[in-house]
């Protein structure tokens, strides 16, 4: 089995994200300020299915040992230093949640959800009854508890094709319908979105896809592997777009 075969088994949940029907709603600075209110979460929580991966695949800790894939722990590095070290509009070292939040600030979006979120989470509880507990809404609830469950289940090629199919693949198609409308716009409140747009769009397009793609088929070294890389792909494809439905509801 090879990528080609994964393309072909989730083309028919891809084709349905790629055309939902929310990217058409995304046609002003109101419905975009409220879609960033929510999808900040998922911004968030994609750092930690990224920083699971560095777990997973490369030493973290003191002794430290060689990584059992040296490819995947190679490409999952680059990955991460361009998503958590990235550079802002100032030429200063930002995490791209950092950069997202600077862009809602821009355009008057709401953050305080998520803030309060932040400073109710309790150490003593697990991630997963952390975001049952939180005050958010349901359908952000049910996005959050799927990228932890995978994440606790603790199998790179299972977290590598969520992340790869789920994520890094989708956002430069998202991106450039939100850019097509802000580029009728002239606000210098809307430079710093514009950047963290751009900064996707070049990054996840030209380098984080393809990388993510080679990091999956280089953890797949079994048939049952390919069987749960696709079955997982699929699930994290129909999570977006159940997230994406309850999303558009609240759009005007």
């Amino acid at each position: 089995m090879n990528m080609t075969m994964i393309n072909e088994a989730t083309s028919v949940n891809r084709s349905k994200l790629n055309n939902h029907i929310l990217y058409q709603q995304l046609n002003g600075i109101e419905n975009i300020k409220t879609f960033m209110q929510y999808h900040l979460f998922a911004v968030w929580d994609f750092m930690s299915l990224l920083k699971s991966l560095q777990q997973e695949l490369t030493c973290i800790s003191i002794p430290w040992f060689p990584a059992v894939n040296s490819k995947a722990a190679r490409l999952i590095n680059e990955i991460v230093l361009g998503e958590e070290s990235d550079i802002n509009l100032q030429g200063n070292p930002a995490s791209h949640f950092e950069l997202y939040i600077e862009a809602m600030k821009g355009i008057g979006a709401e953050i305080e959800t998520f803030k309060k979120f932040q400073d109710q989470w309790a150490s003593s509880e697990t991630a997963i009854q952390n975001i049952k507990n939180s005050e958010i809404p349901d359908f952000v609830k049910d996005f959050l508890t799927f990228t932890f469950e995978l994440i606790n289940e603790g199998k790179p090629h299972k977290i590598a094709a969520a992340f790869t199919y789920g994520r890094e693949t989708i956002i430069p198609d998202m991106f450039l319908e939100i850019l097509d409308t802000l580029n009728l716009q002239e606000e210098k409140t809307i430079e710093p979105l514009k950047y963290y747009l751009q900064r996707h769009i070049e990054l996840d397009g030209d380098e984080h896809g393809p990388m993510a793609f080679d990091m999956l088929q280089s953890l797949c070294d079994s048939g049952e592997k390919w069987e749960e890389v696709i079955q997982t792909s699929n699930e994290a494809i129909n999570v977006r777009i159940k997230f994406w439905d309850a999303l558009n509801l609240e759009l005007k």
